[in-house]
């Protein structure tokens, strides 16, 4: 009898696993860590539903991709079954290598290493337990397979990766402005010369998903209070590694030790649930910076944030500073982890990266910002900027 599993998603409704190995791959620990890594790190402090793990990305992203090699195989693109094990095994693993709190702690606790690369090591460490059967995997996810259109849907300007996370982020937070057409898009999608593309039909769809994107980074995933928590979670562990600050394993190692000296396995034994309970042990802590940080997390007292459109007046940085050094009896220096500027910036289509290929009718291709008309020009093209500056209320 073929097998066959069903998962039941919110987003989605019913999800089929219909490979035993791909079932292998979800039941491992390496993946099922997933669970244990929100998704949207601290964005719940502001949506409440935000509340939704990297594994509930991933498998999402794993049945956009099954829908998608569909889609093309009825449009007579040669893709082979081994080839589709593999491409599906390739999204589901693309986010593996995401330690606590996804991108908010990305290169904190592992400071010389990007998700990418952690992905990739886990996935070769699966490749050896799995005797080999992840080498194409590798290959798709490496972009060194000949099919590019493969890697093209794991990692691109118009990837399930991002029309899974617009999809669902924009479910569990409430915010309409993020919900695209995804089914449309993937009816759509269609392979020219080795490249993944779109057809003419779709134009109106992909400049939706685009200005989904944008009004969701400023609205959501920059929103000026989850920046604010983003930002002092990040002052949390490297005010920790600072002083060595006391915890449990797994997390102690990455606290105490020089990175080279932990491994992929204490990576892998890493979740949201070890930073949290540190820094609930923390909020009593004697350091007094690394006491207030953690207090304003743990009870959502915020620090206070602003943004600028252009960069932050250093004489309000200075009142800002000797005001928190006063309320808090602590020199300038100190004061400074809780007193800080920055900046963020976006951009809704940037040519620099992937392509958005429309093919029409009779064989031309042209980037969807030449097409005629587009609502995607040069002014939506830019980048945009903000400056902030925290400070303690």
């Amino acid at each position: 009898m073929p097998f066959r599993k069903i998962i039941n998603d919110p987003v989605y409704g019913f999800i089929t696993i219909d490979d035993e190995l791909i079932n292998q791959v979800v039941s491992h620990p390496y993946f099922q860590r997933l669970r244990r890594i929100n998704q949207m790190a601290m964005a719940s402090l502001v949506y409440p539903g935000a509340v939704h793990s990297r594994l509930h990305h991933a498998l999402g992203a794993y049945h956009l991709m099954s829908t998608a090699l569909q889609e093309l195989k009825n449009k007579g693109v040669n893709i082979t079954n081994d080839e589709e094990q593999a491409a599906k095994i390739a999204i589901l693993l693309h986010d593996v290598g995401h330690g606590p709190f996804s991108h908010a702690l990305e290169q904190v606790l592992v400071e010389t290493r990007r998700h990418e690369e952690l992905s990739l090591l886990i996935i070769q460490d699966l490749n050896k337990q799995f005797n080999g059967k992840l080498d194409l995997a590798i290959e798709i996810f490496t972009d060194k397979y000949p099919k590019k259109f493969l890697y093209q849907l794991i990692s691109g300007q118009l990837d399930v990766d991002r029309m899974d996370y617009l999809t669902r982020d924009s479910f569990f937070t409430g915010v309409n402005e993020g919900v695209i057409g995804y089914d449309r898009i993937l009816k759509m999608l269609t392979v020219h010369n080795g490249e993944l593309m779109v057809e003419e039909k779709s134009i109106y769809s992909i400049e939706k998903f685009l200005v989904a994107r944008r009004l969701m980074y400023w609205q959501v995933y920059l929103h000026k209070t989850v920046l604010c928590a983003e930002q002092m979670l990040k002052r949390i562990i490297k005010r920790a590694k600072l002083i060595k600050a006391e915890t449990q394993q797994p997390l102690h190692n990455f606290i105490t030790q020089p990175i080279q000296t932990v491994t992929l396995e204490e990576f892998c034994s890493l979740d949201d649930y070890d930073v949290l309970a540190a820094i609930k042990r923390w909020c009593t802590h004697d350091d007094k910076i690394l006491s207030t940080l953690c207090n304003g997390i743990i009870n959502r007292e915020l620090l206070k944030i602003q943004f600028f459109g252009n960069p932050v007046n250093e004489s309000l940085l200075k009142d800002k500073l000797d005001e928190t050094s006063k309320k808090l009896n602590i020199n300038t220096e100190e004061a400074a982890w809780l007193v800080f500027t920055g900046d963020v910036e976006s951009s809704t289509y940037n040519l620099e990266e992937e392509h958005i290929h429309i093919l029409f009718k009779d064989g031309t291709v042209k980037d969807i910002s030449e097409v005629d008309n587009a609502l995607i020009n040069q002014n939506l093209m830019g980048k945009v900027k903000k400056y902030y500056i925290c400070y303690l209320r």
